[in-house]
């Protein structure tokens, strides 16, 4: 008799992994059939399986029955599912999920993680005979799915924000439609340099990833990098200098004057107005005076008229240069540790897309001391010689800088 079940069990342990569910029983009951008397109880005990389903299945093999074509059950057969016998299930855990619209505030996940585990429990304290998976299940049904956060809300929107968008977008139609650059610039997240974690992972061979810090504390040695961009809108290329200072609106405008010098007058010979697309806030904001000073000096070297428009507030997202450069940098650069300065500049110099973008990448080493103090006198000075006019439409977002006093200007005329 062992010998029969030794020899059933190491068979079903062959065959069961390659057959469905009716094919199992129909392959249980025909040998429990050819064992004879007691063949129900001996293939049972060698297989682990109910002796019901065993007697099941010979009863379909010997009737030749099947539950349906592509079927291993007839219809309705199998476990019923658990809101089946618990019609309150579904109720009490749609106002746990979504307890702001389906149910109490006070939900006990309200201010929890709504994780399978914290929902399975929350199930049975009120009640319910529940699993993990049948938890699963009732999400998946509901369209839920494992996300992470979101950034979608920009907080407090202003009035004109989308009046804004169109005056600058007609302020770029009409540089570009004469031939003039328009550029987006912006202070990309500062780096840590050395050997720390990067975000992402690259190829290389098995077993052997790069090792880096435990711990992101900054060497003094190395410092950090801030690299701070322009990106040319009608060209599709890149400038990043890569300071190793402070980011000021003094390493900005220098970063604007070195793209200009040495990329910018060549790609757009004939050009004599420049727009400059900037975030309202950080090393050029709208509210940085030494931004309109180190532009106005900029303006007077060059002999451009500079035009500036802001971004609104919480919109810094939109701005191009975060998309066309930025992003393509951070997914050039991922996985790999930005070793050092030269790492880092190699690297951006690197990044191309399928669009065509190139980028220009190189050391900033200059000192720019923060705390610097334009004087109202210095500011209003601007203003009353017109080297700085503001736009009808929101001039603190929109304003011009000229090459000369406009008073001089006139006198030439």
């Amino acid at each position: 008799m062992a010998d029969l079940a030794d020899s059933v069990a190491r068979r079903y342990a062959v065959l069961r992994p390659h057959l469905s569910e009716f094919q199992r029983r129909l392959w249980l009951g025909a040998e429990a059939a050819e064992l004879g008397p007691g063949g129900v109880a001996i293939v049972a005990e060698a297989t682990g399986v109910a002796a019901d389903t065993v007697r099941r299945g010979r009863k379909e093999a010997e009737g030749g029955t099947a539950p349906g074509p592509g079927r291993s059950r007839r219809a309705g057969g199998g476990r019923k599912r658990a809101e089946a016998h618990d019609e309150d299930l579904v109720a009490t855990f749609e106002s746990l999920i979504d307890p702001v619209t389906r149910g109490d505030p006070m939900s006990p996940l309200r201010w929890t993680s709504k994780s399978i585990r914290s929902l399975t429990g929350a199930l049975r304290e009120k009640g319910h005979r529940v699993s993990d998976s049948v938890t699963r299940r009732l999400l998946k049904e509901r369209g839920y799915s494992l996300q992470a956060n979101a950034k979608t809300i920009e907080g407090n929107q202003h009035a004109d924000r989308d009046a804004q968008f169109a005056y600058l977008n007609d302020q770029a139609k009409d540089h570009l439609g004469t031939g003039d650059p328009v550029i987006s610039v912006d202070t990309k997240k500062k780096e840590l340099v050395g050997p720390y974690k990067n975000g992402g992972r690259e190829w290389r061979p098995s077993g052997d990833p790069q090792r880096v810090k435990v711990h992101d504390f900054v060497d003094r040695a190395l410092g950090k990098a801030n690299p701070y961009g322009v990106y040319d809108v009608g060209t599709n290329t890149g400038w990043v200098s890569v300071g190793t200072d402070h980011d000021t609106a003094a390493f900005a405008v220098n970063t604007i004057a070195t793209w200009w010098r040495n990329a910018g007058k060549t790609l757009h010979p004939k050009a004599s107005r420049l727009l400059i697309c900037a975030d309202g806030g950080g090393s050029n904001g709208y509210r940085t005076r030494q931004w309109k000073t180190e532009l106005a000096e900029l303006a007077a070297t060059t002999g451009l008229t500079i035009t500036v428009c802001h971004l609104p507030s919480g919109t810094s997202k939109w701005n191009k240069i975060e998309h066309r450069l930025f992003s393509h940098i951070s997914m050039n650069w991922r996985g790999r540790p930005l070793t050092s300065h030269e790492v880092i500049v190699e690297t951006i110099a690197a990044t191309t897309t399928s669009t065509g973008l190139t980028v220009h990448a190189e050391l900033d080493q200059n000192l720019y001391p923060i705390g610097v103090k334009i004087a109202d006198k210095d500011m209003k000075d601007l203003e009353t010689k017109r080297i700085l006019t503001r736009h009808d439409f929101h001039g603190e977002w929109n304003y011009t800088l000229h090459p000369e006093p406009r008073h001089a200007q006139a006198e030439l005329d």
